[in-house]
């Protein structure tokens, strides 16, 4: 069984789970690499489609897992009982998508033990929910995968507030970690924000326009900022590049 290195990541974040809810299992791969690892003792893979759930049967069935792995039907945590679970796994999903999973099934949440979430887009949103449902966020981790980055968040029940607005989206652990990927990300959107300020300068900009270009200075300005508190070494690295 080959995972993708996004996906290894993520089911890397579990250990020691007696049992793991893997929403929108698709495949079916994680839940299985899960059980294999010893990371989780059983699984319950839930995905809305159908389809997704055949695909999963067939390859828990091909590895014999079918007695530690259960499939459901579930649009998020539908089906999921409250207390059946103690660690959460949802990767692939855009960030408004798993908000709102996380909100719809946020009697459920307190049971938890941790959640390791990897949303594709609106990953901002994700932290601020985070907070707001009594969630700290313990962990993160940025990947490279196929010309991608992906975060990749642990998460555990306690109370606290980012205090800036740069580390709800970029991530306080990442930036206090000086993770490299991180680093190289930052590089890139930096090198593509001033790209597209430069072409600005020169159109002449509407009312719309205008208001993307004022945010994409204040982008501009943010990523700096991290950069900088990254570390002297790090952006003298990063001076070679412009």
């Amino acid at each position: 069984m080959k995972l993708s290195k996004r996906l290894r990541t993520v089911a890397e974040q579990v250990s020691d789970s007696e049992v793991a809810a893997d929403v929108g299992c698709d495949h079916g791969f994680t839940s299985i690499y899960l059980v294999r690892t010893g990371r989780a003792k059983r699984v319950i893979a839930m995905d809305i489609g159908k389809e997704p759930l055949l695909r999963a049967k067939e390859h828990i069935l091909q590895y014999g897992m079918e007695d530690k792995i259960e499939i459901r039907q579930s649009d998020g945590l539908e089906q999921l009982k409250k207390g059946e679970a103690d660690t959460l796994v949802i990767s692939g999903l855009g960030g408004q998508l798993m908000c709102r999973i996380l909100k719809e099934g946020k009697e459920k949440l307190p049971e938890m033990r941790e959640l390791v979430l990897s949303p594709q887009s609106d990953i901002r949103l994700v932290r601020e929910l985070l907070h707001e449902l009594g969630f700290c966020i313990t962990r993160e981790h940025m990947v490279l995968d196929a010309g991608k980055y992906y975060v990749i968040i642990n998460a555990a029940k306690g109370v606290e507030k980012y205090s800036t607005e740069a580390e709800y989206i970029y991530g306080r652990d990442l930036i206090r970690r000086k993770e490299p990927v991180f680093f190289e990300y930052l590089q890139k959107e930096y090198r593509k924000v001033t790209e597209i300020i430069g072409r600005l300068k020169e159109t002449k900009l509407s009312e719309e326009g205008s208001l993307r270009f004022m945010e994409l200075l204040k982008k501009q300005e943010q990523i700096c900022q991290l950069l900088h508190k990254m570390g002297e070494e790090e952006v003298r690295d990063y001076g070679k590049i412009y």
